[in-house]
């Protein structure tokens, strides 16, 4: 299944997922208690399927089978609790982030990857350190690492890179972006990648804001956003638009807001319900609690609910 899962395509995502669907049902007790509740065990479509809400992983085990937990993943716990994946196969987040890093945003080993993620490295657990320090090392290149309030020392790595030729990706949280900002450092020729919000450092700005000071501050045309979480093991970042692209194992469903079991329409804001089948042996089908709007396999973020742990996207409602 796991195989089967990282060769889908749109003509058989349906099918795999009913499958995913159906091993998850029988082997993880939580989410079968909830299918059960809601009276729907044999869905025949992927909208007939439940979506369990994220909420679930701050409060029960979610776990499909109980082999031995290679690794935990926690969220920043902005909000209070700190919802807690346990990860029976590591290989399977791996091969998810890479895959979709790769198609992406292109190949490690020609690029120097900085990150500027302090919260979540004092934090500890953090499925967005595990991921990038993962690709730091694949850069194989020493001016990759982790930076800590260095901005003078970013600013130079960042002149270095380009001197080798080398291509540069930033991943940063909003709130220490907009510090190196404040500095005015001309960062053109680099991707920048904002991975979440504020974290109760600095007020809380829409992505537009955010997106806006920070293009100022660097000289850039435009910010990505990565669009992941603790609770998932896959992710989508944004292109010049603002618009998420999807690896082909992960698709967004738009729930209506007053009904969680209908979906709106193309290009209608609601609720971001995730199917991520690289969440193989926790659960796949997750009822977040953003607001979004969807194209294809692609999609826009609207807002939030409330202050969910999200990376990527931490929005008021605009």
């Amino acid at each position: 299944m796991e195989n089967k899962i990282f060769s889908v395509s749109s003509s058989n995502f349906e099918e795999i997922a009913l499958d995913v669907f159906h091993f998850q049902y029988k082997n993880n007790p939580t989410y079968k208690n909830f299918v059960n509740l809601l009276g729907k065990p044999e869905p025949t479509t992927v909208l007939e399927i439940p979506f369990l809400p994220i909420s679930f992983f701050k409060t029960h085990e979610i776990r499909t089978f109980q082999h031995q937990v290679e690794n935990v993943f926690k969220s920043s716990g902005t909000g209070g609790n700190r919802s807690i994946h346990y990860v029976e196969s590591i290989h399977m987040y791996q091969q998810s982030f890479e895959t979709t890093y790769r198609s992406q945003l292109g190949n490690p080993e020609n690029q120097v990857i900085i990150a500027l993620l302090p919260n979540y490295v004092e934090q500890g657990e953090s499925s967005l350190v595990y991921m990038v320090n993962d690709l730091i090392q694949k850069s194989n290149n020493n001016l990759s690492g982790f930076y800590l309030n260095e901005p003078s020392k970013i600013i130079d790595t960042y002149k270095k890179a380009l001197q080798l030729n080398k291509q540069v990706i930033i991943f940063g949280v909003s709130y220490a972006l907009l510090d190196l900002a404040l500095l005015k450092p001309d960062l053109s020729e680099a991707i920048i990648i904002e991975t979440g919000g504020m974290k109760g450092r600095r007020k809380e700005l829409t992505k537009e804001e955010l997106h806006k000071e920070l293009k100022k501050g660097f000289n850039v045309d435009y910010i990505s956003s990565e669009y992941g979480m603790s609770e998932l093991l896959s992710q989508a970042y944004s292109d010049v638009n603002g618009i998420f692209s999807c690896p082909p194992w992960m698709k967004i469903l738009i729930r209506d807001v007053n009904d969680a079991l209908s979906y709106e329409d193309e290009g209608k804001t609601g609720g971001i319900n995730v199917i991520d089948l690289a969440n193989l042996y926790s659960c796949s089908f997750i009822a977040t609690q953003d607001l979004g709007k969807s194209f294809g396999n692609k999609f826009q973020l609207m807002g939030r609910f409330d202050n969910s742990d999200i990376r990527g996207c931490n929005l008021l409602i605009e």
